[in-house]
């Protein structure tokens, strides 16, 4: 946030400033903590980097049997683990967060999605891929929830050319911010319910949620297009593997301490926290 506010001056950014000195120690912090999880890969004995996404990363990294060039450099796999952690790691918990607030509000959706969750993956064995991609209440549930509650509150794009929106003149290079929540609030695109919680106007997709007024992309919590989130099949499976690992073992509900106080912290979250009743099923 403090970022964010700053004043872009020239050259503001090399001064040896209060503020630069602790953004380039937790820069530094960072790159170290994940370069020390990197290392203990590549010195592993069994001579396997893992079959995770780290893993292919640095297999991507090692030369080739014929000396090729490596396809990513180690600052690259640097980076792409901030964007896995510090990108995905924090907007599925949100989504995770804003899910058990509403299926507390929304008992009745609780129950629904834990029968769902017992009847497709069982009560003992743990979820797989397979199981997981049956659970089309759990894809609603958490598609509304991204509706109501996006993570991110705006899209920046910049066009590389000179366009027109309606009767709106765009020059290339200038930025264009998207409010996604007045998006996903819009009653001409979502219907005279576009407030409330109703999981079911995703029964047939995202696609043809909205596709009644002609806009079939009006979810916008990954983005769309080229751009769009590439984390976004990971998330949702992230998501529906928490999700079914606490609908069978446990019931929850918010509790009379909770101040429904959604803030833009840079993501949507609950100001004052979610303070939640969980109680075991079979206590």
């Amino acid at each position: 946030m403090a970022t964010l506010f700053q004043v872009q001056l020239p050259g503001l950014n090399y001064l040896p400033t209060e503020r630069n000195r602790r953004k380039w120690r937790l820069q530094k912090n960072l790159r170290d903590t994940l370069m020390q999880i990197i290392r203990s890969r590549l010195s592993s004995k069994d001579g396997g980097y893992g079959n995770d996404l780290l893993g292919l990363m640095l297999g991507a990294c090692a030369s080739d049997e014929q000396g090729e060039a490596s396809s990513l450099s180690m600052d690259e796999i640097v980076d792409e683990c901030k964007t896995f952690f510090l990108a995905g790691h924090e907007t599925t918990s949100l989504l995770l967060t804003w899910t058990v607030f509403l299926l507390s509000v929304y008992p009745e959706w609780q129950e629904r999605l834990r029968n769902e969750v017992l009847r497709e993956c069982g009560t003992d064995q743990c979820p797989d891929a397979n199981s997981l991609g049956k659970l089309k209440e759990m894809t609603m549930v958490l598609l509304e929830t991204l509706r109501l509650y996006n993570p991110a509150l705006f899209i920046q794009r910049k066009p590389t050319a000179d366009i027109t929106v309606g009767s709106l003149a765009i020059p290339a290079g200038v930025a264009v911010y998207i409010p996604v929540p007045i998006m996903h609030r819009d009653r001409e695109v979502w219907g005279h319910d576009a407030g409330e919680f109703n999981p079911l106007r995703f029964r047939d997709g995202a696609a043809r949620a909205a596709a009644a007024a002609g806009i079939p992309h009006a979810l916008l919590s990954f983005s769309i297009g080229p751009r769009s989130c590439i984390g976004q099949g990971f998330a949702m499976l992230e998501a529906k593997a928490a999700m079914a690992a606490m609908l069978r073992r446990l019931s929850f509900r918010v509790s009379p301490g909770y101040v429904h106080a959604p803030v833009d912290l840079i993501t949507l979250k609950p100001k004052f926290g979610l303070p939640v009743i969980v109680r075991l099923l079979d206590a």
